[in-house]
C-alpha cells in the first residue's frame, strides 16, 4: 500500500510540473503556482469537510499545524525555483537535481526517526534514485548553465524540507497537513496579487490546466504523506521523488523531446529499484 500510494504521488506530481512548466513559459511562474495553489486550497478543505478531518491534532508534539506551516512555506519556495527553472528550457537539468530532494528526508528517516534498511532494499533505493536522476536526462554533456542548476538545488532544498515537515505533520493527519499548507500558500498568493494586482495575465483558457495542476499536487502530497504513515518513511520518500520520470515521458510524447541513452538506462534502474522495493 504504501508504495503504491508513494509512485501514485511521483506520478501525479511529474505530470503536474510538466503541466506547470508548459504554462510557466508563457506566463510566470509565480502567477502559475499562486492560482494553481489557491485551486489546491479548495480541494483540500472540500476534503476536510467531506471527512471531518479538522478533529485531528492541530498542536502539540505531533501536531500539524506547525509542519504544515513551515512546509507551505518551503513547497512554495521549492516550487517557484522549479517552475521557474522549467521554464528556461533546461528540463534536463532542472528535473534531475530537482528529484535529489528525496536526500534530505532520507537522512531524516534513517537518523532522526531510526529506519533501518536491509541490504536489498538499500540497492533499492540506490537504483531508484539512481534511476529518477538518470531518466529526467542530465545535459551534463552540453555543460550545466548556472541559472538553471541554482534554480534545481533551491528546488530541491526547500522541496526536502517540505517533505520532511510533510511527513512529521502526517503523524498527526495528512490531509490536514496538506490543507495547512495549501492555507499558507494560499496567504502568500493572497499578499503577491494585493502587491501586483494581477495575475500574470492568466485567463479562462488557462483554467483546466491550473485546476489539473492545483489538484494534482495536492493528491500528490496527501498520497505521500499517507503513504510515510503506512510504511517506512525513507521508502515512500525515495519513490515519491521518481516524478521526473513522468515529467521526461510527457515531454518526450507531447513535446517531442528526444531520450537519450542515459534516459533509457535510468528507466531501467528505477525500475529494478522499485521492484526490490516493493518486492523486500
Amino acid at each position: 500500500m504504501a508504495s503504491a500510494l508513494a509512485l501514485l504521488s511521483s506520478l501525479l506530481w511529474g505530470s503536474a510540473d510538466y503541466v506547470a512548466g508548459i504554462l510557466s513559459k508563457k506566463f510566470p511562474a509565480i502567477a502559475v503556482l499562486a492560482v494553481s495553489q489557491a485551486i489546491g486550497f479548495l480541494t483540500g478543505v472540500t476534503l476536510v469537510l467531506v471527512s471531518g478531518a479538522w478533529h485531528a491534532e492541530a498542536f502539540g508534539e505531533n501536531g500539524y499545524f506547525f509542519p504544515g506551516v513551515v512546509a507551505g512555506i518551503s513547497g512554495f519556495l521549492g516550487l517557484i525555483s522549479l517552475y521557474a527553472g522549467l521554464s528556461t528550457g533546461r528540463m534536463g537539468v532542472v528535473s534531475p537535481i530537482s528529484s535529489l530532494s528525496a536526500l534530505i528526508p532520507l537522512g531524516y528517516a534513517l537518523i532522526v526517526k531510526g529506519d533501518e534498511l536491509s541490504m536489498i532494499l538499500s540497492v533499492g533505493v540506490a537504483l531508484a534514485m539512481l534511476g529518477g536522476f538518470l531518466a529526467s536526462g542530465p545535459e551534463v554533456s552540453q555543460g550545466l548553465p548556472l541559472k538553471p542548476v541554482l534554480l534545481a538545488l533551491s528546488a530541491a532544498f526547500f522541496f526536502g524540507v517540505a517533505l520532511v515537515c510533510m511527513a512529521m505533520g502526517s503523524e498527526s493527519s495528512a490531509l490536514m497537513t496538506m490543507t495547512t499548507m495549501r492555507t499558507t500558500t494560499l496567504l502568500i498568493g493572497v499578499a503577491l496579487f494585493i502587491k501586483f494586482r494581477n495575475i500574470g495575465g492568466l485567463g479562462k483558457s488557462q483554467v483546466p490546466a491550473l485546476i489539473f495542476i492545483g489538484v494534482a499536487d495536492f493528491a500528490a502530497n496527501l498520497f505521500l504523506g499517507v503513504a510515510t504513515t503506512k510504511g517506512l518513511v525513507s521508502l515512500a520518500m525515495v519513490l515519491g521523488a521518481l516524478y521526473p520520470i513522468a515529467t521526461a515521458v510527457l515531454a518526450y510524447i507531447f513535446l517531442h523531446e528526444r531520450l537519450h541513452r542515459v534516459q533509457y538506462f535510468g528507466i531501467i534502474f528505477a525500475v529494478l529499484g522499485v521492484s526490490l522495493i516493493s518486492a523486500f
